[in-house]
């Protein structure tokens, strides 16, 4: 990353600067109360009346926390990557007047996903300080739920930064929102065990980067899910490169 990409990277924390403490309170309190209502609250009756093999083993609320993690990073990565993006590569955006300048349009991508990995990371750290609270929850695998939510979050991040980076219109964010994200975010192992779905959907989930984020939170083949949302990743990078490059020198 070229020394060009962090005055990207410090003009979004200063944009940040206005808003970060609602930002911080919402990361603490939605996982709070979730966890609270889902999980200690509706997870009693779920232990009572699951199998104790249903959920990989372990009590509902150590199943939905970490999936409930995974999905968080997936949402504040779409925020992050959708609507900002957008602006900003619009005349007269702040990538506009940033590469009428010095920075390139390789500076204000690396820059700009540099600050989404800070704000993917911060609420995944918050999210586990949340998860302290509880004391079923206060294990060693707590240590490996950071690096594994900030993959998940990037491997939505850079990829949608690529295609949101060649819109015209708002709209289509919209209808990937409602279409796309929403039911990825109800029936990729979140709430319950995606072998509970029927098998000619199961198949189409095993696919979605959400499902592999909340496996690898539960610590489930990591390598594999790490791999996969790592070249997920590394993709969306060199995809973004160009869109990027197209929509900035057009």
């Amino acid at each position: 990353m070229r020394v060009l990409a962090l005055r990207e990277f410090a003009y979004w924390m200063l944009r940040y600067r206005r808003n970060w403490r609602a930002t911080v309170v919402v990361s603490v309190l939605n996982p709070l109360l979730f966890l609270l209502a889902m999980g200690a609250g509706l997870g009693r009756l779920v232990d009572r009346n699951t199998a104790p093999d249903t959920l990989h083993g372990v009590a509902f609320l150590a199943f939905f926390a970490p999936g409930l993690l995974a999905a968080a990073t997936m949402q504040t990565a779409v925020i992050e990557a959708s609507r900002p993006v957008f602006l900003a590569v619009r005349p007269g955006g702040s990538y506009r007047n940033a590469t009428a300048g010095p920075l390139g349009p390789g500076d204000v991508l690396a820059g700009h996903l540099l600050y989404m990995a800070l704000r993917i990371a911060t609420s995944a750290l918050c999210f586990v300080l949340v998860l302290l609270c509880f004391p079923a929850l206060r294990t060693t695998a707590l240590l490996w739920l950071t690096p594994a939510a900030l993959l998940t979050g990037m491997a939505f991040a850079a990829p949608l930064a690529a295609w949101v980076a060649t819109l015209e219109s708002g709209q289509p964010i919209s209808t990937v929102f409602r279409f796309v994200i929403m039911p990825m975010y109800m029936f990729s192992g979140v709430f319950f065990p995606a072998e509970q779905i029927p098998a000619a959907l199961r198949y189409v989930v095993y696919c979605t980067p959400l499902w592999h984020g909340t496996e690898l939170c539960r610590g489930q083949r990591p390598l594999l899910h790490a791999a996969y949302l790592g070249a997920l990743t590394v993709a969306g990078v060199l995809v973004a490169r160009r869109t990027y490059r197209r929509r900035l020198f057009a």
